[in-house]
């Protein structure tokens, strides 16, 4: 089971976002988009970090006006799906991604553009979804404070953070190796952060394997 986790996280590879500074933005963009037509072949084993936990955060999403955010190619649009939202927008930084995603989930409202940027009305959404995004954010609090603007009142954003501590390697078609930035972000730091964006947290949970947590998932309410 341990050497299974630490195969995902050597393996494991998440939603477009970009680095620590503004001039990176590109960089992490123009990765994805390199990256986006290995994409789901080679990210299968990302719905083990979440298991069946993810749906007992959402709970029911019938009728819920929800917004998903570092969609990638669609993976959590289609677990939204799962959990009955019909009524979803997906929102990416990575072009090709994102024409992947509109390809594959014509039924979703999918944009691009960034998620300390969101192109959307304050209260707009019934749920927020941020799964495998603050992995790429080295500072949380723009991206938290924009979730927290777009909610309605009382609205519900799940996020989830991956044990990883170091950026994977990531390989392309034609055998070329890139690598993304990526940050690790400690369990108590999130809470923190959240808090800091005045969300109140609700729940959190670990997903393990093998007696190790490779990623935390947070509901927290606005």
């Amino acid at each position: 089971m341990v050497v299974l986790f630490y195969q995902l996280v050597t393996l494991y590879t998440t939603m477009s976002y970009r680095g620590e500074r503004k001039s990176n933005v590109h960089k992490s963009a123009e990765g994805y988009d390199l990256y986006a037509s290995s994409y789901d072949a080679s990210t299968p084993f990302l719905n083990t970090f979440e298991r069946d936990e993810l749906f007992k955060l959402m709970g029911d999403l019938n009728g819920k006006k929800v917004l998903d955010l570092g969609s990638g190619t669609g993976r959590s649009v289609t677990r939204l799906k799962v959990a009955g939202a019909t009524d979803v927008t997906a929102i990416d930084i990575s072009k090709e991604m994102v024409e992947i995603l509109k390809k594959d989930h014509s039924h979703v409202d999918a944009r691009l553009g960034d998620v300390e940027e969101l192109p959307f009305e304050d209260d707009s959404f019934d749920l927020v979804n941020a799964l495998f995004v603050i992995v790429h954010l080295g500072d949380l609090r723009e991206m938290l404070d924009e979730a927290y603007r777009v909610l309605k009142p009382g609205g519900v954003f799940i996020l989830s953070n991956v044990n990883q501590r170091k950026a994977p390697k990531l390989k392309l078609k034609d055998g070329t190796e890139i690598v993304i930035k990526s940050y690790y972000h400690m369990p108590k730091k999130v809470l923190e952060a959240l808090e800091n964006s005045f969300f109140k947290v609700e729940k959190e949970v670990f997903v393990k394997e093998g007696g190790v947590w490779i990623n935390q998932l947070v509901k927290a309410v606005k």
